[in-house]
């Protein structure tokens, strides 16, 4: 046997059955041992004396039995049973009423009584009578001496008294015990929990760390943006390197000292908190902050162009991207400003708008100076020209003047681009315009195999410049017929939504991607399907009609899917007259 298996057997924290059994056992080998040295004095009954040695025998063998198999089942309480009877045994065979080993009944009782239960109490007693009441068996004249019955009437009820207060004891002491072990249970657990929420704190503690690492690593690796960051008040608290390549100053120059507004011109953060014209009940502390910070702080995304002025008094023209910051409850704590630098992208802006305006102003003398000797020559009454001399002087004459309406697109452009570009504002009969548009472009449809239909509500009255609303819808309508394959179909329609009059161009051609058509206003912008379909043209006609379109006072719009076919929508506002009158109809 294994020094562990000797350990589970006397565990006396946690008794075995073997455990119980013990003292009884060494008991009887003690009465034992006294038998064989003075059997004179103590033996009274050979043949009890044997049994009460083999009872015990064999409550001790089936006590190791039940501790060797784990076994702690009801049938354990066969031990105490069987040490009754042999306690019974021992005191006939000892003397009876003078048996030595009389008190060694007190062994078995306290072992069923500490049995939880009740019950327990009442088989104690009887185990007591039975033990006690046992030597009438050997001896019936016992029923006849008073003394004996008294004693084994009076002893049981006072062992069941006993057994009751031993019961009671060890049904308190097991509540402690279960209790005890809840406890330990409960704090085992809440170690546990400690444990793992420690493992994840650790955890969480190391990812905090590299993502502070990795943040430190972006803050520094952004020097051509500069992100400066504020409290709610504006000031600031967090100032990266490219702010410093921007505005000359350092993180130790700005950081809880300067302001976000001082980098700003003052007569831009006036005129803004104009715009904004704040309620005459709302305290504004900052107005110039409150100026920068205002739609942010509503909760709206903005960005515009401001100018910042650096340490060196040096003018930067900026778009600045300015966020709200807010903690785990949502509330704003400050603001953040991501500005990039438009110096150049104005600069170059510039050189572009002089280089089309100059190299458009050029353009156009020689130009007409040629399409004038090109009718001078056609006209020439003394000359007679052959076909072909008449077929050369038109293609010449074709080419000539598509030049001259690329120059003046260009010129066009140029306008917008300087803010020059304005139109006269008379009532317009729009239905009137789109019709000429229609009918001036139904011959190239034709040609090209086009089916051009239109839908005109009468009576859409505007205000605006016939000419240049009439050049947005040639615009359009050439566009369509352009991008649309034989045997497609060309759609215009005019009708009144509310206060708006609406132009609509739909068409069955080729379509532009869907990731196309936010650039298709830009200039010299062509979808790739008009790339790829040789189709003509410079990518300006789009840029010159949402420029009508926005001079008076309305929106263009674009929907297309490739393939299917593209709808571009003008909206204009109607003449505040003629809107009156169809909203009261």
């Amino acid at each position: 046997m294994t020094r562990s298996r000797v350990r589970s057997w006397l565990d006396f924290d946690s008794p075995t059955p073997f455990v119980k059994q013990l003292p009884t056992a060494i008991f009887f080998l003690l009465a034992a041992v006294t038998v064989v040295v003075a059997p004179e004095s103590f033996v009274a009954n050979e043949l009890a004396m044997a049994l009460g040695m083999g009872f015990v025998a064999i409550a001790t063998v089936l006590a190791g039995y039940f501790t060797w198999r784990s076994m702690m089942s009801g049938w354990v309480l066969v031990v105490p049973v069987i040490d009754f009877l042999a306690i019974g045994f021992l005191r006939v065979g000892t003397g009876t009423n003078n048996s030595a080993f009389a008190a060694l009944i007190i062994l078995p009782i306290v072992w069923l009584a500490a049995e939880q239960g009740r019950r327990f109490i009442v088989f104690s007693a009887l185990g007591a009578v039975v033990t006690l009441l046992l030597p009438i068996g050997f001896d019936w004249h016992l029923l006849f001496d008073p003394q004996f019955m008294v004693r084994g009437l009076v002893t049981p009820v006072v062992f069941a008294v006993a057994a009751a207060v031993i019961n009671e004891l060890a049904r308190q002491w097991q509540r402690r015990v279960d209790v005890a072990d809840e406890e330990a249970a409960e704090r085992a657990r809440l170690l546990q929990e400690s444990v793992e929420h420690a493992a994840r704190i650790a955890e969480s503690e190391a990812q905090l760390r590299e993502l502070e690492r990795m943040f430190r690593g972006l803050w520094g690796a952004v020097t051509e943006q500069s992100v400066i960051g504020t409290d709610r008040t504006g000031l600031i608290d967090a100032w990266n390197p490219g702010a410093t390549k921007m505005l000359g100053f350092t993180d130790a120059d700005t950081e809880g000292i300067r302001r976000i507004d001082e980098f700003h011109l003052a007569d831009e953060l006036e005129s803004r908190s104009r715009e904004l014209n704040f309620p005459p009940g709302e305290t504004v502390l900052n107005p110039g902050f409150s100026a920068l910070v205002e739609p942010a702080r509503l909760g709206n995304a903005d960005v515009r162009e401001w100018t910042y002025v650096g340490a060196d008094g040096r003018i930067l023209p900026v778009d600045i991207a300015v966020t709200a910051r807010r903690n785990e409850a949502g509330e704003t704590i400050g603001y953040l400003f991501v500005a990039n630098d438009l110096t150049k992208i104005k600069e170059i802006s510039r050189l572009k708008d002089e280089f089309v305006g100059l190299i458009s102003h050029e353009l156009r003398t020689p130009l007409s100076s040629i399409l004038g000797y090109l009718e001078l020559l056609r006209d020439e009454a003394e000359t007679t020209l052959t076909a072909s001399q008449l077929h050369y002087l038109s293609v010449a004459e074709r080419n000539a003047n598509r030049l001259l309406r690329l120059v003046g697109d260009l010129l066009f452009t140029a306008q917008v681009d300087s803010g020059m570009f304005h139109v006269d504002q008379t009532e317009q009969h729009l239905d009137a315009i789109v019709r000429s548009a229609v009918e001036s472009a139904r011959p190239v449809a034709s040609a090209a195999g086009i089916a051009l239909t239109a839908e005109i509500a009468d009576g859409a009255l505007i205000r605006g410049d016939a000419v240049r609303i009439g050049q947005a819808c040639d615009n359009l309508i050439s566009n369509a017929i352009k991008f649309t394959p034989k045997g497609g179909a060309v759609t215009v329609w005019l009708e009144v939504d509310g206060d708006d009059a609406v132009v609509s161009v739909s068409d069955t051609g080729m379509g532009i991607a869907s990731a196309e058509l936010d650039k298709l206003f830009s200039r010299f912008f062509r979808a790739s399907s008009a790339t790829r379909n040789a189709v003509p043209g410079v990518g300006l006609g789009l840029v010159i009609t949402k420029a009508i379109v926005t001079a008076h006072g309305g929106e263009l719009d674009v929907s297309s899917t490739e393939g299917v076919g593209t709808c571009f929508t003008m909206r204009f506002p109607l003449a505040s007259d003629e809107a009156s009158r169809m909203s009261s109809v």
